[in-house]
Formats: C-alpha cells, sequence, structure tokens
C-alpha cells in the first residue's frame, strides 16, 4: 500500500512542477515545437484547458493555473483520504 501510496504523490508532484515550469516558460520566449516544451504542453494542456474556458484571461493574465493548482491540490487530498 505504501508503494501506491508514493507512486501518486510522485505523479501529483510531477503534475505540480509540469505546471509550475510552464508558468515560468510563458514569461519567456520559446519554441513551441521544441519536443520538450511540446511534451510538456502535452502534459499540461488537459489540465489547463478546462480553466481557461471557465475563466478568460483578463488583461493578458492567465489565471487558469491558480486554478489549476488548487484543483490538483484538492484532488490529491481527496485521493489520499478516499484510498487510506
Amino acid at each position: 500500500m505504501i508503494v501506491i501510496a508514493n507512486v501518486i504523490y510522485l505523479l501529483f508532484k510531477v503534475l505540480y512542477w509540469a505546471l509550475l515550469i510552464r508558468v515560468l516558460l510563458s514569461w519567456f520566449p520559446h519554441d513551441r515545437h521544441h519536443p520538450i516544451i511540446s511534451y510538456l504542453y502535452s502534459i499540461t494542456d488537459p489540465i489547463l484547458d478546462p480553466f481557461k474556458r471557465l475563466v478568460p484571461s483578463t488583461m493578458g493574465i492567465d489565471f487558469s493555473p491558480i486554478f489549476a493548482f488548487f484543483a490538483l491540490s484538492f484532488l490529491e487530498q481527496f485521493v489520499f483520504r478516499v484510498l487510506f
């Protein structure tokens, strides 16, 4: 059971870091077609897209990552409470 908990914990941490890197990357010009950046987008787009539809960007500021971080945190707590 501990192994499953560690895998789930690691999965959520990877998603947190991927989102954080994507947010930081948005501050700098980058080539979206670079293989690593493209992979990062493929991981984070399914998480961010629903929030982008719900909360449109205001004055060029995208608030969807904030909601994504909250949703991931809530989902992580929910999964651990249900499983353990």
